[in-house]
């Protein structure tokens, strides 16, 4: 059989009838075709609805990791980049999906992160299958969600944080919003999200929702030339399945990209010195509620949600290059309780709130000129 999708027929709504054609015989994408298909989404060739049909055929029969690699592609592609960041910051984004609905956790280590002065370009959305994304409760907070290239430098160079709004780097997002939004369930978008980072970062701390996909995200983040990734998937002993984060309430299966090697180990919350919490104990609300909880944090709050942030945000700073937690390939608790207590301190000495002070007192002369 010959391979339609190598071709470029002029007719986008034919090429995209052949890629559901597919599907529907449950036959697979290579990456080149899946960047086609999802480049001709990207460009607005193709309706909601059949963005929708697509979306599900791939999640009913399985997404592979081809097809993920061909959606990234194909999105890194239309981006709009942020260059001249520092060459050693970092990302720590979730792909949402879970549906546990839970605190910002990934924004708040963004913030932990900063204060400890690791530069960090955290990428974000709006909700989509959760109450609060990251724009949401940034928005919240008061914290200006930049779009130009310069204001995001000087940003950076202030403060040592960044927050890169996905419709402002990825307009091409928004003709698979609608689909999306009327789905509500999680799709390969919610995996290709934290894999375009404008900012072009090489060092990752990725949340993801399902352990099946944890080897597959490490392989395409090394295969398009990050260094060091850690790609997390918590299991909570009582809930409905994976969350895209470190957890207090179980184990964390952790797929690591370290010096063009993948290790695979688990983190108990006990190997971090911190308490068994259920997943309850950090149920977010709407990204007024989710704004308050994290401003508390910042301000001295202790709990679950704290405890969540410190082991994240212990992990990130592996990451970062800024600690070493592995040892030959496995976790090593002792140095993972250093790290939670040099986490802790950056929420202790202020810190973390003087960043999310200063982007909010640097609103007005940030924003981009007129």
């Amino acid at each position: 059989m010959s391979d339609i999708l190598t071709e470029t027929p002029a007719d986008s709504h034919a090429l995209f009838t052949s890629v559901l054609e597919r599907l529907t015989r449950r036959e697979s994408l290579s990456a080149a075709q899946a960047e086609s298909a999802f480049g001709i989404i990207m460009d607005g060739a193709v309706s909601s609805e059949r963005i929708a049909a697509f979306l599900m055929a791939l999640r009913v029969r399985g997404e592979t990791p081809d097809e993920l690699l061909g959606a990234v592609t194909a999105l890194r592609q239309r981006m709009n980049a942020v260059p001249g960041l520092p060459s050693d910051t970092v990302d720590v984004c979730g792909t949402g999906g879970d549906n546990y609905g839970t605190l910002n956790v990934s924004t708040a280590v963004a913030f932990v992160l900063a204060g400890a002065g690791v530069p960090v370009a955290k990428h974000g959305n709006r909700a989509v299958s959760s109450l609060s994304g990251a724009s949401d409760v940034l928005g919240a907070l008061g914290v200006p969600l930049l779009a130009e290239v310069p204001a995001l430098q000087r940003q950076m160079q202030a403060h040592r944080a960044i927050f890169l709004a996905a419709p402002n780097h990825h307009p091409a997002m928004r003709h698979a919003a609608q689909a999306r939004k009327a789905l509500g369930l999680p799709t390969l978008f919610n995996l290709v999200g934290p894999l375009v980072n404008p900012a072009g970062v090489t060092q990752q701390l990725v949340g993801v929702f399902s352990p099946s996909w944890l080897r597959p995200v490490v392989d395409v983040l090394g295969r398009l030339g990050s260094k060091r990734v850690w790609a997390v998937c918590g299991l909570p002993r009582i809930g409905h399945g994976g969350i895209d984060e470190m957890t207090l309430a179980g184990p964390t299966q952790v797929e690591a990209l370290e010096n063009g090697h993948i290790h695979s180990f688990v983190v108990e919350p006990e190997m971090a010195g911190l308490a068994y919490a259920p997943v309850s104990a950090i149920q977010g609300g709407n990204a007024q509620q989710n704004a308050q909880a994290l401003n508390a944090l910042l301000r001295g709050a202790h709990g679950a949600y704290r405890d969540t942030v410190l082991l994240n945000a212990a992990c990130a700073l592996h990451v970062a290059g800024r600690i070493n937690l592995v040892r030959e390939g496995q976790i090593n608790p002792h140095a993972l309780k250093d790290g939670v207590a040099e986490a802790a301190h950056t929420l202790d000495n202020g810190a973390a709130l003087a960043v999310l002070e200063g982007l909010r007192a640097a609103r007005p002369a940030d924003r981009p000129e007129r």
